[in-house]
């Protein structure tokens, strides 16, 4: 599915009857053949807006790291330091074989995002996530900010990127809602439950709980991505910094 080398539909149904760590480890050999990794476009542009809008970062975090998709880019970003933190092994394995011969700048560590470990505190300038924020409740957010909020320095930077609220009732607004409601029913019927969905992440809450963690919060177009007929851009890149 996807392509020759992505996984199958009987793979990935396996792995959506799985739990989430679990799934991942299963899939985690052919996700970046899949629609799933970060696309190049996205990562090119936070990093080009980071590099213009928030300085020079000494060490980087990449959340929920995957298959360490946003690493070469905070290799370019940061000048120390970069750490990749997922709760797959399966995930952090593929990571390790791709950046492995680089040991003197990049480490990866097995946690869960909203338990960071505490020898991670204090230890980061720029924090980044993408593509990760379905696998988290509304009410796990506080608990998965407040980590971020720990294991940044003062002044530091969380960013990430955010889309624009879908138009009602357009294709992909129906598909978005559609798969939410699918797995509702799929974590009410079946155990155990594979927490990923699409509507559970919009600014207004997402910018409250960052404030409450202990940031500050701006938003700023992400341009490459282009405007919707209102003049509002179809994605922004949220920078919450450590104050």
């Amino acid at each position: 599915m996807f392509s020759s080398h992505g996984p199958s539909v009987r793979e990935l149904a396996v792995q959506g009857l799985s739990s989430v760590e679990r799934g991942y480890d299963l899939l985690a050999p052919k996700f970046d053949h899949t629609p799933f990794r970060t696309p190049d476009r996205m990562l090119d542009a936070v990093e080009e807006t980071l590099a213009q809008v928030a300085g020079g970062f000494d060490a980087g975090l990449d959340v929920c790291c995957g298959t360490g998709a946003g690493i070469d880019m905070l290799r370019r970003l940061c000048r120390g330091r970069v750490t990749g933190v997922d709760l797959s092994a399966g995930m952090l394995a593929e990571a390790g074989r791709q950046y492995g011969a680089d040991a003197e700048r990049v480490d990866f560590v097995r946690a869960d995002a909203r338990a960071l470990p505490a020898a991670l505190a204090d230890t980061y300038d720029l924090a980044v996530s993408f593509g990760a924020f379905g696998h988290f409740l509304p009410k796990e957010r506080p608990a998965l900010f407040s980590g971020i909020h720990a294991a940044l320095r003062e002044g530091g930077v969380f960013a990430f990127p955010i889309g624009a609220p879908l138009p009602l009732g357009s294709p992909v607004w129906w598909a978005t809602t559609g798969f939410d409601a699918a797995m509702r029913v799929r974590n009410a019927v079946w155990r155990p439950p594979f927490v990923m969905y699409y509507r559970t992440f919009p600014l207004g809450p997402v910018r409250a709980d960052l404030r409450a963690a202990g940031f500050t919060v701006e938003t700023v177009p992400l341009a490459h991505f282009g405007h919707r007929p209102d003049g509002t851009p179809h994605w922004r890149l949220l920078l919450a910094r450590r104050t």
